[in-house]
């Protein structure tokens, strides 16, 4: 089988790579390597999956439909998509909200459309993500919640992805899962989220930026237990059935949001130093809380997650000293 992943020099698409290839699946990897943030930190993800059989690789922008086509003319039959290149980060959005439109809604046109014209598709799992609960205030968030009411553009086009995989999904019944990721972190993450700001600034001795008064909670989500979900999503294909749209919707998080200052804390135990807080007002697209509700996840997939902060911030903090010296 071969397995199509956009972002594979991505912190969850090279990871979700590397498990399906120790299986024996043939990925094919398409990333354009931005400069969002650190493209040395990509391409080490990157040189980690190049010399694995079955693994091929392809720089190119999704956004870029000629491009991507071509790419991947050779590739042969491409059975299934895991779908996570996509311009992330909420507060980056105010800075460069084009960048957002072409990779999220017109990258994600652009892959829907593969799909619709690769005869040999079965299923496309894709990424959303818990921002598009935005100004919710029920807690857990529940995939039954209305989305209407995003905070940012970020937000607002990962709800875009979701209606645009309903329409095609619809017409062209194609089998998809979207996939709504909350706080993601652990080793080769990315260098934008809460855990690695804060272990580099307590390491380097700098201020870290604690917004809302650290008054804020994150269902934060450990990578192994995202790579399981996704796999496991990935070979379970929505059923086609006559009258019904063969989209599904999960929230794929923790459970069990945390504290930031929790999270602070066992990153100074771990790193054996303490942190310099600077205490900042909320940021404009921000929310105060996540917690996912993932009872769906759970019953369809026996998604369980395994690893809490205590011990995923740890590894994490391994890593990153290992990695950066």
């Amino acid at each position: 089988m071969t397995v199509l992943i956009t972002g594979a020099a991505g912190f969850i698409g090279s990871s979700v790579a590397h498990v399906l290839l120790d299986r024996g699946e043939t990925v094919v990897g398409v990333d354009n390597l931005n400069d969002y943030y650190d493209v040395a930190l990509k391409q080490a993800r990157l040189d980690r999956l190049l010399p694995k059989k079955g693994f091929s690789f392809h720089k190119v922008d999704i956004a870029d439909q000629a491009g991507l086509n071509a790419a991947l003319k050779a590739a042969g039959p491409i059975h299934r998509i895991v779908h996570l290149a996509a311009q992330a980060g909420v507060r980056y959005s105010l800075k460069d909200p084009h960048a957002y439109v072409s990779a999220n809604v017109v990258g994600q046109l652009n892959i829907l459309e593969f799909a619709r014209h690769n005869d040999a598709m079965e299923h496309l799992v894709y990424a959303s993500s818990s921002s598009v609960y935005g100004g919710n205030t029920k807690l857990p968030f529940s995939i039954e919640d209305r989305v209407d009411t995003p905070l940012s553009l970020y937000a607002a086009t990962k709800k875009t992805d979701e209606l645009f995989g309903h329409a095609y999904a619809h017409l062209y019944r194609i089998p998809m899962t979207g996939l709504r990721f909350f706080t993601v972190y652990g080793p080769w993450g990315r260098p934008d989220m809460a855990a690695f700001i804060f272990t580099k600034k307590i390491i380097e001795g700098e201020p870290l930026p604690v917004f809302n008064n650290g008054e804020m909670q994150r269902d934060f989500t450990y990578i192994d237990d995202i790579v399981t979900g996704v796999v496991n999503c990935l070979d379970s294909t929505p059923d086609v059935v006559e009258g019904e749209v063969p989209q599904r919707l999960y929230n794929i998080g923790n459970n069990k949001p945390e504290q930031l200052m929790r999270l602070i804390e066992i990153l100074e135990q771990a790193i054996g130093k303490k942190a310099v807080i600077d205490f900042q007002p909320m940021q404009p697209g921000d929310v105060t809380a996540t917690y996912a509700d993932i009872d769906a996840m759970s019953r369809d997939f026996g998604f369980s997650p395994a690893t809490p902060i205590d011990v995923g911030l740890p590894k994490f903090v391994e890593w990153y000293r290992g990695f950066y010296g």
